[in-house]
């Protein structure tokens, strides 16, 4: 990895984050993944907007794989809520490491007010190997 990651925190890196509720179907999530063109959605409680798990473009092609209908199927019976936020003050290296460390591909960026982002190996990449 370039040194350069070293310089940039995660919250110059970071990318609003794309939002779903527990309860919604994941006919909803799928719809929300595609239009946003955003492979992860933070799962937020709806009164506080605190980050409670993460469902990922996998988690619905798992859904489709076991033959879940798509429309009776919440979003909270197959959310990762195994959470593993980053700050947005930590460098994008250590956000690096951190998801390789834990085996993930999106990361929830949160500050002392909570969620603010979101990051991804995708984003990391781009400021490690930037387009000439």
């Amino acid at each position: 990895m370039s040194t350069q990651t070293g310089l940039q925190t995660v919250g110059q890196v970071m990318r609003p984050p794309t939002t779903i509720e527990p309860g919604a179907h994941l006919a909803a999530a799928a719809y929300v993944i595609e239009h946003r063109h955003d492979p992860a959605l933070v799962v937020v409680t709806d009164d506080t907007h605190v980050p409670v798990a993460m469902i990922t473009d996998a988690e619905i092609t798992r859904a489709v794989a076991h033959r879940r209908n798509l429309e009776n199927t919440r979003v909270s019976e197959v959310a990762r809520t195994k959470l593993v936020p980053v700050r947005a003050d930590a460098t994008a290296e250590e956000a690096a490491r951190l998801m390789v460390s834990q085996g993930l591909h999106h990361l929830p960026v949160v500050d002392d007010h909570g969620l603010v982002g979101m990051v991804d190996l995708r984003d990391l990449y781009e400021v490690s190997f930037p387009a000439p």
